[in-house]
């Protein structure tokens, strides 16, 4: 029985390295690729739905696991309609959001202009929302300097500098960053997880208000998981299940 298992999160990549050699981990090329897993890697996109529809049916492809990012939603969008067009099962592993505690300052966005109109009045912002911020460079606030954290390295402006940097992040690491560039607010996708969660602790502890950009809407999955421990013991058990059907008389 094979699987092909959508990533790019940390949580994928710790599924991925309990897959079988004969298993597919997915990324869509941004980031590190790992060298080091038991199972084939597959870089690049599909197509849309049409595409990894091929796919599934082409690879001989049983179960369709989504760990692609909370935001990621036109993927699992895909994902669902090709798994439906192919009669393939599709497993989500959807991380539980971030919980606003006593003491935090959530101004809660979902879309870039709103984003903006909530910064505007802040000179000091740190981007940990991903990307989208260097699409936007060139329109920086003549009062504000940007700080960007994002997977890849980039040259950044004279308005912008930008780090490039995988998490898990410490508390110090991020008290340290917040010090040094004076951050006065932060920016934010509710990612969940424990990986980037100090950024959170640290503004609170400044008392910073954190700019939230919503999680999108994603389509339901046929079974859906918050860890992957819990995933990993229903893969088990499906392989497990798939064996005796193939097996009858083991």
């Amino acid at each position: 029985m094979r699987v092909l298992l959508l990533g790019g999160t940390g949580d994928a990549r710790q599924l991925a390295r309990q897959l079988a050699s004969h298993d597919v981990y997915s990324l869509a090329g941004l980031g590190r690729v790992p060298d080091d897993l038991p199972c084939e890697v597959r870089v690049g996109g599909f197509g849309g739905s049409e595409g990894l529809a091929n796919y599934l049916v082409t690879e001989s492809i049983d179960l369709l696991i989504d760990a692609t990012h909370p935001y990621a939603a036109q993927i699992s969008a895909n994902a669902r309609t090709a798994g439906q067009r192919c009669e393939v099962p599709v497993w989500a592993l959807r991380r539980a959001p971030w919980q606003p505690r006593p003491g935090d300052d959530w101004r809660v966005v979902h879309d870039w202009p709103t984003m903006c109109d909530a910064l505007a009045a802040f000179s000091r912002p740190l981007f940990t929302s991903g990307r989208e911020p260097l699409n936007h460079l060139d329109a920086i606030p003549a009062h504000q300097r940007w700080v960007v954290r994002c997977l890849d390295d980039h040259p950044g402006n004279a308005q912008a500098l930008v780090i490039g940097a995988r998490g898990p992040f410490t508390h110090e690491s991020e008290r340290a960053l917040f010090a040094q560039h004076d951050i006065d607010v932060v920016v934010s996708k509710n990612s969940g997880g424990a990986a980037t969660e100090a950024k959170l602790d640290v503004a609170r502890e400044r008392g910073l208000p954190v700019v939230m950009l919503a999680r999108p809407p994603v389509v339901e999955a046929d079974r859906t998981f918050e860890t992957g421990d819990a995933l990993l013991a229903a893969l088990d058990a499906w392989r497990a299940g798939a064996h005796i059907q193939h097996n009858p008389t083991s």
